[in-house]
């Protein structure tokens, strides 16, 4: 028996207006990012409205996403930051 393939799992951090990152995981993050701006999908976006998507990080399944987010929730905003300006400059454009 073939077996399916398997779609990756993503976790990714979006800012709010605020300042603050939401770290959470999709298997299309483009997408949750879009559901977030319209005022769907989070409850953490009713005070502050998502602004960027500024980190996504693959994961091979959901449970190593899952897993993923709940070491990347643990850590310091400083450590966040960083882990964005880092994605940030591997994704600019022309680059």
């Amino acid at each position: 028996m073939a077996e399916a393939a398997i779609a990756p799992w993503f976790v990714y951090l979006v800012r709010a207006a605020n300042g603050a990152l939401y770290c959470g995981i999709s298997n299309d993050p483009h997408k949750r990012f879009a559901a977030h701006q319209s005022g769907k999908g989070a409850r953490f976006f009713r005070s502050s409205p998502a602004v960027a998507l500024v980190y996504i990080q693959p994961c091979e399944e959901k449970g190593e996403a899952l897993r993923t987010e709940r070491a990347i929730k643990r850590l310091p905003k400083r450590v966040k930051e960083a882990m964005a300006l880092s994605w940030q400059g591997d994704h600019s454009p022309g680059e």
